[in-house]
């Protein structure tokens, strides 16, 4: 599906919005736009809604809003993401995005630590120092 001015001027738009947190920038992906600050995806755009990565830490704040996760579906299966649409306030406020925005991209950052620290587990075994008697 090919990608609308519509689209195009709303990642544009969010990009804007979130310049207080840092160089954010959007890449498209997935028929919408990956939203990155420092090489780490932080935020999705899918249909003109912004969507911000969640995990433990940050759920709840979502949740207490009643603010829902994307989803899609996949054979048949609705499949949700760790990615929960941004508040409506802070859509029109470039100070409650960088909350939003710097809660989300901490988030990403917690995520990706998880997954070296479970990806590395037994790696290099064959370099470790060995104790010989």
């Amino acid at each position: 599906m090919p990608i609308t001015n519509e689209q195009k001027e709303f990642a544009a738009y969010v990009v804007d919005l979130m310049q207080s947190i840092g160089p954010v920038y959007s890449k498209r992906m997935f028929g919408g736009f990956g939203v990155f600050l420092d090489g780490m995806m932080f935020g999705l755009i899918m249909i003109n809604t912004l969507y911000l990565k969640v995990d433990e830490e940050n759920l709840k704040e979502f949740d207490e809003l009643g603010l829902k996760p994307f989803t899609y579906k996949k054979k048949g299966q609705e499949m949700k993401l760790s990615y929960y649409q941004a508040p409506e306030e802070a859509m029109e406020s470039m100070e409650i995005m960088r909350a939003w925005g710097n809660r989300s991209f901490g988030a990403a950052l917690r995520t990706a630590a998880r997954k070296s620290r479970i990806g590395n587990k037994g790696k290099n075994l064959e370099n470790r120092d060995t104790l010989t008697l």
